[in-house]
Protein backbone atom coordinates (compact mmCIF):
# COMPACT_ATOMS: atom_id res chain seq x y z
CA UNK A 1 0.00 0.00 0.00
CA UNK A 2 2.49 2.04 0.74
CA UNK A 3 4.29 1.98 -2.33
CA UNK A 4 1.17 2.68 -4.40
CA UNK A 5 0.93 5.73 -2.57
CA UNK A 6 4.09 6.64 -2.65
CA UNK A 7 3.78 5.88 -6.64
CA UNK A 8 0.74 8.06 -7.49
CA UNK A 9 2.35 11.03 -5.23
CA UNK A 10 5.02 11.17 -7.70
CA UNK A 11 2.86 10.66 -10.55
CA UNK A 12 1.25 13.67 -9.95
CA UNK A 13 4.37 15.48 -8.77
CA UNK A 14 5.97 15.23 -12.24
CA UNK A 15 2.67 16.09 -14.02
CA UNK A 16 2.74 18.85 -12.79
CA UNK A 17 6.83 19.53 -12.69
CA UNK A 18 6.91 18.91 -16.62
CA UNK A 19 8.30 20.78 -19.01
CA UNK A 20 5.97 23.60 -20.63
CA UNK A 21 6.82 26.65 -23.30
CA UNK A 22 7.91 29.49 -22.26
CA UNK A 23 5.90 31.12 -24.75
CA UNK A 24 1.99 31.16 -26.42
CA UNK A 25 0.62 32.84 -29.55
CA UNK A 26 -1.41 32.55 -32.19
CA UNK A 27 -0.42 31.96 -35.97
CA UNK A 28 -2.68 34.97 -37.74
CA UNK A 29 -1.68 35.18 -41.14
CA UNK A 30 -0.58 32.46 -44.00
CA UNK A 31 0.41 33.78 -47.27
CA UNK A 32 2.17 31.05 -49.51
CA UNK A 33 3.41 31.29 -53.31
CA UNK A 34 4.70 28.67 -55.90
CA UNK A 35 8.38 28.63 -56.62
CA UNK A 36 8.36 28.15 -60.57
CA UNK A 37 9.99 24.84 -61.86
CA UNK A 38 11.12 23.87 -58.16
CA UNK A 39 7.77 22.12 -56.94
CA UNK A 40 8.03 23.88 -53.53
CA UNK A 41 6.41 26.68 -52.21
CA UNK A 42 7.44 29.75 -50.12
CA UNK A 43 5.52 30.44 -47.22
CA UNK A 44 5.24 33.76 -45.07
CA UNK A 45 3.73 33.11 -41.52
CA UNK A 46 2.85 36.11 -39.39
CA UNK A 47 2.43 35.52 -35.86
CA UNK A 48 1.73 36.82 -32.26
CA UNK A 49 4.38 35.39 -29.76
CA UNK A 50 4.10 35.99 -26.18
CA UNK A 51 6.77 35.10 -23.33
CA UNK A 52 4.67 34.34 -20.49
CA UNK A 53 7.56 32.87 -18.75
CA UNK A 54 9.21 34.62 -15.66
CA UNK A 55 12.52 35.40 -18.01
CA UNK A 56 13.75 36.31 -21.10
CA UNK A 57 12.99 34.21 -23.98
CA UNK A 58 16.43 33.90 -26.26
CA UNK A 59 15.09 33.12 -29.74
CA UNK A 60 17.74 30.03 -30.79
CA UNK A 61 15.71 29.16 -33.87
CA UNK A 62 12.93 29.10 -36.17
CA UNK A 63 11.10 26.55 -38.25
CA UNK A 64 7.83 25.65 -40.22
CA UNK A 65 6.29 22.60 -40.22
CA UNK A 66 3.27 21.19 -42.69
CA UNK A 67 0.96 18.41 -41.76
CA UNK A 68 -0.21 16.89 -45.32
CA UNK A 69 -2.46 13.92 -46.38
CA UNK A 70 0.56 12.69 -47.57
CA UNK A 71 2.77 13.23 -44.06
CA UNK A 72 4.49 16.04 -42.70
CA UNK A 73 7.44 18.21 -43.49
CA UNK A 74 9.56 21.01 -42.19
CA UNK A 75 11.92 23.84 -42.75
CA UNK A 76 14.18 26.03 -41.44
CA UNK A 77 13.55 29.23 -41.38
CA UNK A 78 14.93 31.68 -44.08
CA UNK A 79 17.21 34.35 -43.00
CA UNK A 80 15.57 38.07 -42.09
CA UNK A 81 18.14 39.92 -44.65
CA UNK A 82 17.09 37.71 -47.62
CA UNK A 83 12.90 38.95 -47.00
CA UNK A 84 13.39 41.79 -48.94
CA UNK A 85 14.22 40.10 -52.02
CA UNK A 86 11.68 37.61 -51.82
CA UNK A 87 9.47 40.89 -51.55
CA UNK A 88 10.65 41.50 -55.00
CA UNK A 89 10.15 38.64 -56.47
CA UNK A 90 7.19 37.66 -55.11
CA UNK A 91 4.80 40.69 -53.97
CA UNK A 92 1.91 38.59 -52.31
CA UNK A 93 4.10 37.67 -50.09
CA UNK A 94 4.22 40.64 -48.31
CA UNK A 95 0.35 40.79 -47.71
CA UNK A 96 0.27 41.93 -43.66
CA UNK A 97 3.28 40.90 -42.50
CA UNK A 98 5.10 42.14 -39.62
CA UNK A 99 9.07 42.46 -39.40
CA UNK A 100 11.07 39.43 -39.14
CA UNK A 101 11.46 37.20 -36.37
CA UNK A 102 15.10 36.73 -36.04
CA UNK A 103 17.74 33.96 -34.26
CA UNK A 104 18.52 35.71 -31.09
CA UNK A 105 15.95 38.41 -30.43
CA UNK A 106 15.07 38.42 -27.14
CA UNK A 107 11.59 38.78 -25.20
CA UNK A 108 11.56 40.07 -22.18
CA UNK A 109 9.05 38.45 -19.79
CA UNK A 110 5.40 39.52 -20.41
CA UNK A 111 6.11 40.74 -23.88
CA UNK A 112 3.86 40.17 -26.81
CA UNK A 113 5.59 41.20 -30.24
CA UNK A 114 3.89 40.27 -34.11
CA UNK A 115 6.45 39.08 -36.49
CA UNK A 116 6.89 37.09 -39.51
CA UNK A 117 8.97 34.07 -41.17
CA UNK A 118 9.33 32.96 -44.52
CA UNK A 119 9.92 29.00 -44.44
CA UNK A 120 10.17 26.74 -48.15
CA UNK A 121 8.44 23.23 -48.13
CA UNK A 122 8.73 20.68 -51.00
CA UNK A 123 4.92 20.30 -51.98
CA UNK A 124 2.57 22.02 -54.92
CA UNK A 125 0.95 25.34 -54.24
CA UNK A 126 -2.11 22.98 -53.96
CA UNK A 127 -1.27 20.45 -51.67
CA UNK A 128 -0.08 23.45 -49.40
CA UNK A 129 -3.47 24.92 -49.93
CA UNK A 130 -5.46 21.23 -48.78
CA UNK A 131 -2.72 20.85 -46.47
CA UNK A 132 -4.14 19.98 -42.78
CA UNK A 133 -1.98 22.44 -40.43
CA UNK A 134 1.30 25.01 -40.90
CA UNK A 135 2.80 25.32 -37.74
CA UNK A 136 6.13 28.27 -36.46
CA UNK A 137 8.12 26.48 -34.30
CA UNK A 138 10.42 28.55 -32.40
CA UNK A 139 13.45 27.04 -30.41
CA UNK A 140 14.38 28.92 -27.62
CA UNK A 141 17.81 28.59 -26.02
CA UNK A 142 17.80 27.61 -22.67
CA UNK A 143 14.20 25.99 -22.81
CA UNK A 144 13.60 21.88 -23.50
CA UNK A 145 10.09 22.59 -25.13
CA UNK A 146 9.71 24.88 -27.92
CA UNK A 147 6.72 27.47 -28.99
CA UNK A 148 4.47 25.89 -31.56
CA UNK A 149 1.83 28.12 -33.30
CA UNK A 150 -0.17 25.88 -35.29
CA UNK A 151 -3.64 26.87 -37.75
Amino acid sequence: MATAGILIIVGIASFFQRAKPQGAGSLDNVVAVELPGQNSVLVALTFTLRNSGKKSLWVHNIEGKLVTSSGESSGDAVSAIDFDRYYQAFPALKANTQAALAPEDKLQPGQEIKRTVMVSFPVTLDVFNQRRSVSVVVHPYDQPVPVTLTK
